[in-house]
């Protein structure tokens, strides 16, 4: 890239010539330079400069034409030294960029298929109109590292101690100076033994000793509350972009199930045979 920028810098500097065709005429396939006979096309530039980092792209489009120009001519001729065919590593890689370029293509195809406002009604009816509520929890904790220090806050807590004011004095974490505070989270978002003594709790509720990779905890569950579903107008993109996904994965599936696919069977071999790249010497 570094010789991209000198060779685009050079262009600018340098008197530039304007390009002898009409726009108007000029498709991918018009040619804008012949090196010892190879042709360089409209259509390798438009590519080589999508291709460019974004600071790049933004250069004076007469500098960006110049230098493009020059780098294309120049890997053209370097590309001419070896007189000898293809190395096996470039034909692989030239034949798995292929396959992944077409393969996206087909992506866009298959996911650009009409989905109609029917079908999105019915994927978020589906999605959410049978679904449990999911319940948010607001809870609170003490952090000690001892089950003992642990059993002898729950104690004072039951006795009536302000459980706040227990976090503020005796926690180790982080919440503690916030009276153990933890604020709202779902199901998920804690590690499972404290979740767990969560999930298990009436609002109000003070924990047992819950002991996880932090130390031994004391809770309180503070609030529990249901969330709504969202409406369909909050979540008719990310819907949509399933449906999209799903019209990929079923047209795959449909391809795997007709398709001639014959598996090679290798027997017992070291699959660290991919770390080899020895094997593209040739």
């Amino acid at each position: 890239m570094r010789i991209l920028a000198k060779l685009i810098t050079a262009a600018y500097l340098g008197t530039t010539i304007a390009p002898a065709f009409a726009e108007n005429h000029m498709d991918a396939s018009t040619v804008v330079a012949t090196v010892n006979g190879t042709e360089i096309t409209l259509g390798h530039m438009i590519l080589a400069r999508e291709n460019l980092p974004t600071q790049y792209q933004s250069l004076p489009d007469e500098q960006l034409f110049q230098g493009i120009l020059e780098q294309l001519i120049q890997q053209t001729l370097l590309s001419q030294v070896n007189e000898n065919p293809e190395s096996l590593r470039v034909r692989l890689t030239l034949e798995n960029d292929r396959r992944m370029m077409r393969a996206g293509e087909a992506v866009d195809i298959i996911s650009s298929q009409e989905i109609g406002e029917d079908d999105i009604t019915a994927a978020y009816e589906e999605k959410f109109s049978s679904a449990e509520a999911e319940r948010e929890f607001n809870a609170s904790h003490i952090l000690v590292e001892t089950e003992e220090a642990a059993l002898n806050l729950i104690e004072k807590a039951k006795e009536g101690a302000d459980f706040a004011e227990l976090a503020k004095e005796f926690s180790t974490g982080p919440s503690g100076p916030n009276g153990g505070q933890l604020g709202w989270f779902r199901k998920g978002m804690m590690v499972p033994p404290f979740e767990e003594a969560v999930l298990g709790m009436e609002k109000g509720a003070i924990s047992g000793a819950v002991k996880t990779d932090f130390g031994w905890h004391v809770i309180k569950l503070n609030d529990v509350r249901d969330l709504s579903a969202p409406t369909l107008e909050q979540v008719r993109n990310d819907i949509y972009a399933e449906l999209q996904q799903q019209a990929v994965v079923e047209r795959i599936k449909q391809m795997q199930d007709t398709g001639d696919i014959a598996r090679t069977d290798l027997g017992e071999f070291d699959a660290g045979v991919l770390k080899n790249l020895s094997l593209l010497d040739q």
